[in-house]
């Protein structure tokens, strides 16, 4: 039953009242600003991680918005996410250049290592996989970023390295 609610409360904020107290926080200081919603969502998906779907019900009443354009917006753009992602983000860039260049093949490799489908996180909440337009380094394709560092030239035999040294960096912070 613990789990449950533990579970529940990752997945839903207002539950947990630390982060309930912070969302109305954030509620109360900006519903008033023009383009509000832009801004409470911002800081929401900053200091949450996620705009869940009950976070967006709560947010279209306080602001008197419809739940349909709270989640328009949330669904446009792709900083907001909502579920919680994993301590570390592996973006996969699929531009052109990537795709050409085998980035099929490292993200192919990284789903048999980690058992996740890009969009999702590891069960332990270390990893989460997304795919990515272009970032601007074709001349290093196939690339990824690691949190906010970039990896060119990458190789699908030398991706499970990648995931050692998450891993590694983890084991030493522990």
């Amino acid at each position: 039953m613990e789990k449950t609610i533990e579970k529940s409360a990752q997945t839903n904020p207002l539950e947990d009242p630390k982060h309930r107290a912070m969302i109305d926080e954030i509620l109360e200081k900006n519903k008033e600003l023009p383009g509000a919603t832009m801004v409470v969502l911002n800081s929401l998906q900053e200091a949450v991680g996620f705009i869940s779907p009950e976070m967006q019900v709560y947010v279209a009443k306080n602001l008197g918005e419809p739940v349909s354009r709270i989640h328009g917006v949330v669904s446009f753009y792709s900083f907001f996410t909502t579920t919680p992602r994993g301590k570390h983000t592996i973006k996969f860039c699929v531009g052109t250049a990537c795709y050409v260049s085998g980035i099929n093949q490292v993200i192919e490799k990284a789903k048999q290592i980690l058992g996740v489908e890009p969009g999702e996180t590891t069960e332990d909440g270390l990893i989460t996989l997304e795919l990515c337009r272009c970032v601007g380094a074709c001349s290093q394709a196939p690339v990824i970023v690691v949190d906010d560092e970039f990896q060119g030239r990458v190789k699908a035999n030398r991706f499970p390295k990648t995931i050692q040294d998450i891993k590694k960096q983890e084991a030493e912070i522990a």
